[in-house]
């Protein structure tokens, strides 16, 4: 393959992409064709991983008791989330839409295999959590693909891990790395939610240390 010159028009979509990323909540209900789904999963294909180990398993949530039991797991999780906040905070906590689980008209789980031999371990012996790394590095690709064709993804992180893999019947030695909704974005911002409903900014700087 020969290098690729990227044209200065290129960087400039690929940056307006990063900033329209964003972490969705609300989703319209309209269904989303399969193929730009299995489109968009071809990121985990394309996505770098300690040792080549692959280890992400992709579970999509989609029959009623396995939705039901994802959503009863949110809702429990954010019920003790917002009685660990008090005063003002937990008055705005109370008001933010964490979850798009009952719009969103795609949902999937993603877990980390620990116990995988792929790779033979390369990489992996001092950080054993560079594989749920590689499973990060994974999502994100797959986040910008979905973006890409106009669709957005929240990621549900006020979970039970363990209970959701209980409930989804994976074997122990898969660990969550996360729950994520994926739709139609009601509207498109490049400011994150959270920042528009007060409770925290995004840095302007990025603060870089020298030793």
């Amino acid at each position: 393959m020969q290098d690729q010159a990227f044209t200065d028009d290129f960087r400039t979509q690929f940056d307006l992409l990063m900033r329209l990323r964003r972490d969705v909540r609300r989703f319209r209900t309209d269904a989303i064709d399969e193929a730009v789904l299995t489109r968009c999963l071809d990121a985990f294909r394309l996505a770098p991983s300690v040792g080549l180990s692959e280890p992400w398993r992709v579970i999509r949530v989609k029959s009623e008791a396995a939705c039901n039991a994802a959503l009863k797991n949110f809702q429990a999780a954010n019920e003790q989330a917002l009685a660990g906040y008090s005063g003002e905070t937990a008055q705005l906590y109370s008001q933010l839409k964490l979850s798009g689980m009952q719009e969103a008209p795609v949902q999937l789980a993603v877990f980390c295999d620990e116990a995988s031999d792929k790779g033979q371990g390369l990489g992996a012996g001092t950080m054993p959590e560079m594989r749920r790394y590689s499973v990060v590095s994974a999502i994100t690709l797959f986040w910008l693909a979905l973006r890409a064709e106009g669709l957005g993804l929240g990621w549900v992180s006020i979970l039970n891990p363990d209970q959701l893999a209980r409930d989804l019947n994976v074997p122990t030695d898969w660990k969550l790395v996360g729950y994520f909704c994926i739709g139609w974005p009601e509207s498109l911002s490049d400011t994150p939610e959270l920042e528009l409903a007060g409770w925290e900014q995004r840095e302007d700087t990025l603060p870089i240390e020298v030793r």
